[in-house]
């Protein structure tokens, strides 16, 4: 396995910015939060505990991400635990892209008025220049933060 340190980094910030932005929000913050349109809007103005709960849990999910492509850096001795990392890190990768993907043609959808999600302008607006945007160059990083090494 070869690790792609430039991806790598940056799929560590990426994640570590990502959790920042759960950790702002489960203490409180509002900023932002209005981009994310919806039921989750709706919730963020007068939270339940477990709400609350589970945006700090997210946050600590996000983190793990990190830890993910910092352990891609270690050494390891026994090649089973390095294959394991490059298969986890590529699926990752893979459902981040199309988690941001798939989100993003249902908010189209959803812009042209052939679906209804409840979304104002304001929230489908950032949904589509960023949220899923960011959803997606965060699964390519994951994915090209390794690579398999040539056979000789």
């Amino acid at each position: 396995m070869r690790v792609h340190k430039w991806w790598l980094t940056l799929g560590v910030v990426w994640s570590i910015t990502f959790a920042g932005m759960s950790f702002y929000w489960a203490m409180g913050g509002l900023f932002g939060v209005r981009s994310l349109g919806g039921a989750i809007y709706e919730m963020s103005l007068n939270p339940e505990p477990s709400f609350i709960l589970i945006v700090w849990l997210t946050g600590f999910a996000k983190l793990l991400g990190a830890v993910l492509l910092l352990l891609l850096l270690v050494p390891w001795r026994n090649a089973a635990v390095s294959k394991v990392l490059y298969y986890i890190s590529k699926i990752a990768g893979v459902f981040l892209f199309v988690y941001g993907f798939l989100n993003f043609i249902t908010i189209s959808m959803s812009a042209f008025a052939i679906l209804d999600m409840d979304l104002e302008a304001h929230a489908i607006f950032w949904r589509l220049v960023f949220w899923e945007p960011f959803w997606m160059a965060g699964g390519i990083c994951y994915f090209f933060s390794v690579k398999k090494q040539r056979s000789i």
